[in-house]
C-alpha cells in the first residue's frame, strides 16, 4: 500500500508551531517511506480563511520547504456537494436522523449504529450497572439513553448515553422490579421513532462494548459506546460538520494515515465509525503528543513566539526551525540534536515519537539557530545582516567594510538575526548607554582613573590591533591597583555602552580607535553613574 498523508490545517492568517510540526511529521514520514504528502485547506470557515490567510499559510510552507504532492491543493469549500451528498448517504442507511435543535431548523446527526459489531474494533466489554438517580426520569428514544447519574453528594449529575452503548438494556426500580426492557425493541425505538420515559428508575443493566484501535504513537486505545453521543454532522443551516467534511475528504485524497495532534483522539472513534458506514476503510491514524510550556500548559502566545511567522521574522532559519521542531517529541534514538533533512527523512519513523507532551525550549531553539547561523557562508550571512540593518534608521547606510569587519567577529556569536539590532555601537558616533549597567561598572573611583588614563594610552598604540588593546588596558589596570581582567567589564560599558557581545579587545579594534577614543574622552558613560 503506499503511503498517503495529509495536512488539513484551517487557515486563519497564523500558523502555529503546533500546526506545523504535524505538517513535519506527515511530510517525514510521507518521504521516508516514499508516499505523498498532500495540503488540503479546511477553509469552510470563510470570515477567517480569507485568500490573505491562505496566502500566509502557502508561504510558511514554502519557507519551511514542506513541498506537497498533487498540486493545486484540496480545498474544502469545493467538496461541499460531497459532504452533502454523504449525509444523505448515511440518513438512507439509518446511520443518521434528522433532529431539531433550538427551534432553528434541523440538524442532521450520525448516529452511532446499534449493530455496532460491523464496526472493525468493536467489541463486548461485558455487563455493567450504572446507578441512576431517581429523581430524573430515564428517556430511552433513537437519540440515546437520558439519565441523571449519583453524585458523591447523592444529587442528580448529567448523564446519558447514545443507544448503541446500551445493548441487551433493562431499566429497574427500587424494589429491583424490571421498568424496561430494550430487548426486541431496538428497531421501533432506534429507527422507528417510538421513546418512553420511566420515572423512579435506580439502575441501569446493559452489556458494555468498546471501540478500540491501534495508534501507531499511543499503542492500544479504547473507549466505550457508552461514554459516547451521537454526533451533528450537518447544521441546522445546511452546513457540514468538520466530522463529516473530514472523513469525506479523506475518503477523497484516498489518505492512508492520519498524523494529528492528540487533540483529536476523541473525534478518531467517530471517525472510525463514520467511514465504515461510508464504505470506506478507515485508515491509520497516530496521534502526536502536545506541545507544551513550562507549567505543562498548552504552548501559545503569552508564553513567547508560538506562530511561524514570529520566527521568520525574528530571524530564524527554516532548517534550524523544521530541525527543532522534528525533535520536539520525536527522537532518532541516539543523542543526534542538529541533523539535515535528509538525515531527519531517513531516521523518522512514529514508532519514535514519544507518548509525554514535549516541551517547548524557546532558548535550545535559540542555541540550535545559533548553530545553523555559524554554518552559512560568509557571502549569505553578510547579505542577511544587511537586510536587516536596512530595516534600522541608523543601519541603513554603514560603511561596507565595516559591515563585513563586524561580521566576521560576530558571525559564530549570533543567535538570531533580529540581534542584527544590537549592533549600534558598532556604526554610531556614540553608542546608547545602560544606564544600570554604567551605574554599577563604572562607579569606582579606580576604575574611573583607569578608564580616563586610557585615551592617551590608546592614542599611542600603533597599529590598533586586538593584541595591542589587550595589553594597554592590562597595563593601565595594573597601574590603578586593579587585579588582571577587572577593566575589561567597565571597559566595555564605556565603549560600547551594553554588557554583552564579542570579546572587547577585538571589539573595539573593529570600532576603530577614532570612535573608542571619543566615547572615552566624551565620558557619557560617567554622566551616568
Amino acid at each position: 500500500m503506499s503511503v498517503r498523508v495529509r495536512f488539513a490545517p484551517s487557515p486563519t492568517g497564523h500558523v502555529h508551531i503546533g500546526n506545523i510540526r504535524a505538517a513535519i511529521f506527515n511530510w517525514l514520514f510521507a518521504r521516508h517511506e516514499g508516499g505523498a504528502f498532500l495540503l488540503r485547506v479546511e477553509d469552510t470557515d470563510l470570515e477567517r480563511s480569507t485568500p490573505e490567510a491562505i496566502a500566509t499559510l502557502l508561504a510558511v510552507m514554502e519557507w519551511l520547504g514542506l513541498d506537497f504532492d498533487e498540486k493545486p491543493p484540496l480545498y474544502q469549500t469545493a467538496q461541499i456537494k460531497r459532504h452533502l451528498a454523504a449525509a444523505e448517504r448515511l440518513l438512507a442507511q439509518g446511520d443518521a436522523y434528522r433532529d431539531s435543535k433550538g427551534g432553528d431548523g434541523e440538524a442532521m446527526v450520525f448516529r452511532i449504529p446499534f449493530d455496532a459489531e460491523r464496526i472493525p474494533g468493536v467489541v463486548e466489554v461485558g455487563p455493567v450497572d450504572v446507578p441512576v438517580h431517581p429523581d430524573v426520569p430515564v428517556t430511552v428514544s433513537g437519540k440515546g439513553v437520558g439519565y441523571a447519574g449519583v453524585s458523591a453528594k447523592g444529587t442528580p449529575a448529567p448523564g446519558g448515553a447514545c443507544l448503541a452503548g446500551c445493548k441487551d438494556l433493562q431499566v429497574f426500580a427500587a424494589d429491583g422490579a424490571c421498568l424496561f426492557s430494550l430487548a426486541g425493541k431496538e428497531e421501533a425505538i432506534g429507527r422507528g421513532g417510538d421513546s418512553v420515559t420511566l420515572p423512579g428508575a435506580v439502575r441501569l443493566h446493559f452489556t458494555r462494548r468498546a471501540i478500540t484501535y491501534h495508534d501507531l504513537v499511543k499503542g492500544e486505545m479504547s473507549k466505550p459506546l457508552d461514554s459516547m453521543r451521537d454526533v451533528v454532522i450537518v447544521r441546522s443551516d445546511g452546513s457540514p460538520v468538520f466530522h463529516l467534511a473530514n472523513v469525506v475528504d479523506d475518503i477523497t485524497q484516498g489518505i492512508t494515515h492520519i498524523i494529528r495532534g492528540d487533540d483529536h483522539v476523541e473525534n478518531t472513534f467517530r471517525h472510525i465509525m463514520l467511514f465504515v458506514c461510508l464504505g470506506a476503510t478507515p485508515p491509520a491514524y497516530g496521534h502526536l503528543p502536545m506541545i507544551v510550556n513550562a507549567a505543562g500548559k498548552p504552548y501559545s502566545k503569552r508564553d513567547g513566539d508560538a506562530f511561524v511567522g514570529d520566527f521568520r521574522d525574528r530571524g530564524f532559519l527554516p532548517d534550524a526551525l523544521f530541525n527543532y521542531l522534528t525533535l520536539l517529541g520525536w527522537s532518532p534514538g541516539d543523542d543526534r540534536e542538529k541533523m539535515t533533512r535528509a538525515e531527519l527523512v531517513e531516521a523518522f519513523s512514529l514508532g519514535r515519537v514519544q507518548h509525554a507532551s514535549a516541551q517547548m525550549d524557546l532558548q535550545k531553539l535559540t542555541n540550535l539557530n545559533g548553530q545553523y547561523i555559524a554554518e552559512l557562508p560568509e557571502e549569505d550571512f553578510i547579505a542577511r545582516c544587511r537586510e536587516r540593518l536596512a530595516e534600522l534608521d541608523w543601519g541603513r547606510a554603514v560603511d561596507e567594510s565595516l559591515l563585513r569587519a563586524v561580521c566576521q567577529l560576530m558571525h559564530s556569536r549570533l543567535k538570531v538575526f533580529a540581534d542584527v539590532a544590537q549592533w549600534q555601537y558598532f556604526f554610531v558616533a556614540l553608542p546608547e548607554y545602560d544606564v544600570k549597567l554604567c551605574a554599577k561598572q563604572c562607579s569606582d573611583a579606580a576604575v574611573v582613573a583607569a578608564l580616563r588614563s586610557l585615551s592617551a594610552r590608546l592614542a599611542a598604540v600603533t597599529p590598533f590591533t586586538a593584541v595591542a588593546v589587550e595589553e594597554v588596558v592590562a597595563a593601565a589596570a595594573a597601574a590603578a591597583g586593579l587585579g588582571p581582567g577587572k577593566l575589561n567589564q567597565p571597559l566595555r560599558a564605556a565603549v560600547t555602552g551594553t554588557g554583552i557581545g564579542a570579546g572587547i579587545f577585538e571589539t573595539i579594534e573593529v570600532i576603530g580607535k577614532a570612535r573608542t577614543l571619543a566615547r572615552l574622552q566624551a565620558e557619557q558613560w560617567l554622566a551616568l553613574k
